[in-house]
This record gives C-alpha cells, sequence and structure tokens, in this order.
C-alpha cells in the first residue's frame, strides 16, 4: 500500500472554509478504485493546520489518483487557500489499510 501524510497550512480566512474547499475532491478521491482511505484531521494545537491521511491499493492507483482531474482540479482549489508548501510523507508499507494496534484494546462495557 501507498501510504501519504501531507500537513497543509491554510491562510487564516480559509481555515474555517477548508473542508468545504475540498470537499469535492475528498469525495472523488475516495470513489477511486484503488483508494483504501481519504481522512481529514485539524490541528488542536493550529486550528490553520490540516493533516490530510490517504492510501492507495498500489502505485498504479496512486499514480491514476495523480493523473485525475480531480486531482488537477484540487490542487487549484487549495493553492489559493494555502499558507505554505504542503509538507508530505510518502512512503510503501506491507499491508493494506489499517491493522488493529497490538499494544491497546477496550475495558470494560
Amino acid at each position: 500500500m501507498i501510504f501519504i501524510a501531507v500537513r497543509f497550512t491554510v491562510r487564516p480566512d480559509h481555515a474555517d472554509r477548508w473542508l468545504d474547499l475540498v470537499d469535492d475532491f475528498t469525495r472523488a478521491t475516495r470513489d477511486e478504485p484503488g483508494n483504501l482511505f481519504f481522512d481529514w484531521s485539524r490541528s488542536v494545537d493550529d486550528p490553520r493546520v490540516f493533516v490530510l491521511l490517504e492510501a492507495f491499493a498500489d502505485a498504479e492507483a496512486g499514480a491514476a489518483h495523480v493523473a485525475s482531474p480531480h486531482f488537477t482540479a484540487g490542487l487549484a482549489a487549495m493553492a489559493g487557500a494555502i499558507a505554505t508548501t504542503p509538507e508530505i510523507i510518502n512512503v510503501e508499507v506491507p499491508q493494506q489499510g489499517w491493522g488493529a494496534m497490538a499494544e491497546l484494546a477496550p475495558t470494560g462495557a
């Protein structure tokens, strides 16, 4: 699986609208056959920072994502709203999707 984490710092006037801005891009990516997940989070320390965790089944699925029209449109929409160049981690990992954490499980009811 190709695992990607991207950290976006958004301009203050776009922070509260960021998820609306990326909604079409998010929905289209989640509909891609090779997409395993595409999840946004907002920093609890800085409300202008959003983190995207995404995964694709393999390199071919990742390449299809980058070549898609919604990828191009999504980047164009984001460019006017970001304050800095996003930071990215992109790695290949030997699993498909999320696995259970071995060190922690729920207790009680």
